[in-house]
């Protein structure tokens, strides 16, 4: 049986570890607990551990987990992290804390649509492909600049940095990882308010140690924390 209290304290561990190693101070990363096919019990299982950002992948899944009778009063901190399909956003909208995965211009579109409607302003992330593969969602690194304008000029949502998931080859990873923190820095210097772009949401159970040495501010982990999956 998974002792979810024990697997946060190692992982919190080695976030102190990796911090020491390259100079960062260990409050400045923010652990997502991803509980994704995971049930409510598990979720109630970490807060009481004290671990409050969840991250979510399927909206409906989401949905019921975050309705539920053992999650619906706790505070948690919700992060939507799976891919967004522009119908599906009306959904989350006022629901989630930060959406990570925001992966084209028109899903911010309908984001910042949904958002003026109930009134509500949105933080998201926009995700960006640095491994190149096809089989991720993402947009392209070269994409990111000319767009940003557009991103930024969208009403209701706030544009607070950039996602990855990044190649399985750590040494891939790595180079990945540091793409994503000099792209963040050129998208600052693009940005009317540069001061909100402050997050690096990159790195997962395999690989959360070297996206903390190139700058990550938000780590993904589920499998080291919940167990593996059941899909």
């Amino acid at each position: 049986m998974n002792n979810i209290a024990h697997n946060l304290e190692q992982i919190h561990e080695e976030i102190r570890s990796a911090c020491k190693k390259s100079g960062r101070n260990p409050s400045a990363i923010r652990l997502i607990a991803v509980s994704k096919t995971k049930p409510a019990a598990l979720i109630k299982e970490a807060y009481d551990a004290g671990q409050l950002d969840i991250g979510e992948s399927y909206v409906q899944e989401f949905i019921a987990k975050e309705s539920s009778d053992q999650l619906s009063e706790l505070p948690l901190h919700w992060h939507f992290i799976g891919h967004l399909q522009s119908n599906k956003v009306k959904e989350i909208v006022g629901k989630v804390s930060l959406v990570h995965s925001i992966d084209r211009l028109g899903t911010a579109e309908e984001l910042s649509k949904r958002a003026t409607r109930k009134n509500v302003i949105v933080d998201y992330l926009v995700e960006i492909n640095t491994s190149g593969e096809v089989s991720k969602f993402g947009l392209p690194p070269a994409e990111l600049l000319p767009e940003a304008a557009h991103f930024f000029n969208l009403p209701n949502i706030r544009l607070r940095g950039l996602m990855t998931i990044a190649s399985p080859d750590r040494k891939k990873a790595r180079h990945e990882f540091r793409m994503l923190a000099d792209l963040l820095e050129q998208l600052r210097r693009t940005s009317p308010e540069p001061d909100l772009l402050t997050e690096l949401s990159m790195g997962m159970s395999q690989d959360y140690d070297i996206a903390i040495e190139e700058g990550a501010t938000m780590i993904r982990i589920g499998t080291a924390i919940f167990g593996s999956r059941q899909r």
